[in-house]
């Protein structure tokens, strides 16, 4: 019998299939991760009669068919992330949220995106707990804790947690440009916002006393790519953050895309991941305790100076976005879009296998594409890396992408090891 952590991927019949290409929920040690899920339903595979309102339900009921299958409720939820056609479309997705969501809330991010499969209005995914753990026939601590936080120093919001910390990772709701004493946006334009975003960040990590330097992965969502500029002006004053991060250069991993809209009409909305070396208890101050960030960047991978290709923390390897980038020339890669992704998921490949692991270590993968109409196209490149479909899956599509590239994408993988305390 292994002491590691499995990867574990399910299925169930009363939830959309993954037609082969992506399982619906991949556990890996103390979470799992869900594919996000369209209004399908599950016996007929089409779209479910109605408008937004009707749509959001049948995600919603989607994801509590997959959390019921695997012996958990919706309560183990600790992130949620609502992707809409239509910003204005939020309000009615919220009446239908709470429904599902009465007391306790997940953290959250909501976006307006160019464009999703199947034309839907709107896909949601989730973020489970998984306190059993995956060691197989061994269960872990079951009994771990979430725990909640909210701080008066950034925005708050009765839909959402400011941050859910389970484990050895903390998960915070994307801050928007809001001043938490006004709850207005701030004045000026993306630089501004961007500044914002990350005082909001920095002020709920300061709540449970974590600093900016344990992120382990920043997602930055724009409503202007061409804003990119203005935003790395403020994101190189906030990472590196400390003497010792600067002194070894650790920046974030990154992912970077363009959203059709923004809550509140706003530029920039900023999400990250954070590392929690402590732990939630029960877990053992001496199994917990200055677990280290292990960054690592590749030859074989294009670089990126305000980003890591990859940062390990406990037992998740979290990679920065992969454009279709030949890493030798800097250049995107010749052809069309089948071209294009097949270069990402080499890149992909290269940096995980950098880092000792394989492709069947992967258990999430985030695909941006600028035209929906070319997944089927993607897919074919798709299944040569992943024929066995385990990892779970998003896709949106997005009207603009770094280097005007076609596609971009992104993946968590599993790191059975774990990163070992500091010496």
């Amino acid at each position: 019998m292994t002491k590691f952590n499995a990867v574990s991927a399910k299925n169930t019949e009363n939830a959309p299939n993954g037609i082969g290409l992506y399982s619906q929920t991949v556990a890996f040690s103390h979470y799992n991760n869900l594919s996000a899920q369209l209004p399908i339903e599950p016996k007929t595979g089409n779209l479910v009669a109605g408008g937004i309102k009707e749509q959001a339900e049948q995600c919603f009921k989607n994801i509590e068919a997959i959390v019921n299958s695997i012996d958990h409720v919706m309560s183990d939820i600790v992130r949620i992330t609502v992707f809409v056609k239509d910003i204005q479309d939020v309000d009615a997705v919220d009446e239908v949220y709470k429904t599902f969501f009465p007391t306790y809330v997940p953290s959250r991010t909501t976006v307006a995106v160019e464009a999703l499969p199947m034309d839907a209005l709107v896909q949601i995914e989730a973020l489970v707990s998984h306190g059993e753990g995956t060691i197989p026939n061994a269960p872990q601590a079951g009994d771990l804790i979430k725990l909640t936080n909210n701080t008066a120093n950034a925005p708050t919001n009765p839909l959402s947690t400011q941050t859910v910390s389970f484990s050895h990772y903390n998960n915070l709701s994307a801050q928007l440009p809001i001043d938490p004493k006004t709850g207005r946006l701030v004045a000026g334009g993306a630089k501004e916002q961007a500044g914002q975003c990350l005082k909001n960040v920095k002020s709920i990590l300061e709540s449970i006393d974590v600093p900016l330097d344990d992120i382990v992965k920043v997602n930055v969502f724009l409503k202007d790519l061409s804003d990119t500029e203005a935003v790395n002006e403020v994101y190189k004053t906030f990472f590196p953050d400390s003497a010792i991060a600067r002194a070894v250069a650790y920046v974030p991993a990154r992912t970077t895309v363009e959203a059709a809209a923004l809550p509140m009409g706003a530029l920039v909305q900023i999400e990250v991941v954070v590392s929690h070396g402590d732990g939630t208890p029960p877990q053992e101050i001496e199994d917990r305790h200055g677990i280290v960030i292990w960054a690592n960047n590749t030859e074989n991978a294009p670089k990126n100076s305000l980003s890591t290709q990859t940062v390990a923390f406990s037992h998740y390897n979290h990679l920065s976005a992969q454009l279709p980038l030949d890493p030798k020339t800097g250049e995107l890669v010749v052809g069309g879009v089948k071209e294009q992704a097949e270069q990402c998921l080499n890149n992909i490949k290269a940096i995980v296998e950098s880092i000792d692991h394989v492709l069947d270590d992967v258990v999430k993968v985030n695909i941006f594409v600028k035209n929906i109409s070319d997944m089927d196209a993607v897919d074919e490149a798709y299944k040569t890396f992943f024929p066995g479909g385990v990892p779970a899956r998003r896709t949106v599509g997005v009207s603009a992408l770094p280097n005007d590239a076609l596609i971009q994408i992104d993946a968590v993988v599993s790191n059975a090891e774990g990163t070992p305390p500091k010496a």
